[in-house]
């Protein structure tokens, strides 16, 4: 009969240790959960963004998943996957808004149930947006205006070839290259438009150079429109500049070799991991930036190679 306190002891510290075991088992995942819509996951440029939201998951400990839809198009896509993602119930989004006529309504979904939006890459100023993350197109394409004109001479024609006539970031950079190029007293004489209704890049520069042969310098609102440039000038063998505005491998690579002189650079990695870092500061409370720019470089001969290290080291 003394030693009948013993059973419930050992019940009790087996009660306590199963109770510590759960306590912990919640604790490890009560981590905040963060979710990323972009535009595409298939071409280079945002999977470096990518790669970028991903350290910083790992780096602030966040349950933290990027998608996008299957195809850019039709334009519902991403909408209706914002819908699913809705049903997850995050802590915070992040968003890559293709466009946000579209999306608004689902957007406001995540207002009613205060989910805080970020938008990235696209600067549309949703006016509930948590804040913005991403490049000034506008001053991008000021500094890819500044790079050409710096090749170039008062007078000189030029064109800028517009990715797509719908996509706010390229307007802005082409805006703000045309603003820099007249105020240099460089004519812009062509702004055709490089990409198709399925935003595959089209050959576009052929036709201005029929219409404008004296043409010395290009500035295009993406890589591809560039690099689909380039082609054209070296198999007509001309001496026309062009610089780009996305600063992805294949360009660098043309940067490296001589093939062009320098180009300016978007850096989607650090936007991936700005990103996610507003992100998990607004779901501590803590105070967050309306704008957070995640910077502008320019790529020459000097630092083309330190790029492309770093471009492999987080694509590969």
């Amino acid at each position: 009969m003394k030693k009948s306190w013993i059973v419930p002891l050992v019940f009790t510290v087996i009660l306590i240790a199963m109770i510590s075991l759960v306590a912990q088992f919640l604790k490890g995942n009560d981590k905040p959960k963060v979710i990323i819509v972009l535009k595409r996951l298939d071409i280079e440029y945002w999977k470096a963004f990518e790669a970028g939201a991903k350290k910083a998951f790992r780096d602030f400990d966040i349950d933290g998943t990027v998608t996008a839809p299957a195809s850019i198009y039709p334009i519902t896509n991403q909408a209706n996957l914002l819908k699913k993602v809705l049903k997850q119930h995050p802590d915070a989004l992040i968003v890559a808004p293709t466009h946000i006529q579209v999306a608004n309504p689902v957007l406001m979904e995540y207002k009613k149930q205060h989910i805080p939006v970020f938008l990235t890459a696209t600067d549309v100023e949703w006016e509930y947006q948590a804040s913005y993350i991403g490049t000034d197109n506008f001053t991008l394409g000021k500094t890819a205006g500044e790079l050409l004109g710096s090749m170039l001479q008062p007078g000189d024609q030029v064109a800028i070839l517009l990715g797509k006539i719908d996509d706010q970031a390229m307007i802005d950079q082409k805006n703000g290259a045309k603003k820099i190029l007249e105020d240099a007293g460089i004519t812009v004489v062509a702004e055709p438009v490089g990409y198709d209704r399925l935003g595959n890049p089209k050959p576009v520069l052929e036709n201005v150079l029929q219409d404008y042969p004296n043409l010395k310098g290009v500035v295009a609102t993406s890589d591809r429109l560039a690099l689909e440039a380039l082609k054209a000038v070296e198999e007509k063998e001309l001496k026309i500049s062009i610089v780009g505005t996305d600063g992805l491998t294949d360009m660098v690579e043309s940067v490296k070799t001589g093939e062009l002189s320098a180009t300016v650079a978007h850096n989607p990695y650090d936007m991936g991991y700005l990103s996610v870092e507003q992100a998990y500061k607004a779901i501590k409370g803590d105070t967050i930036g309306k704008r957070v720019d995640s910077g502008i470089e320019i790529i020459t001969h000097d630092n083309a190679k330190e790029r492309l290290d770093f471009l492999k080291k987080i694509l590969h």
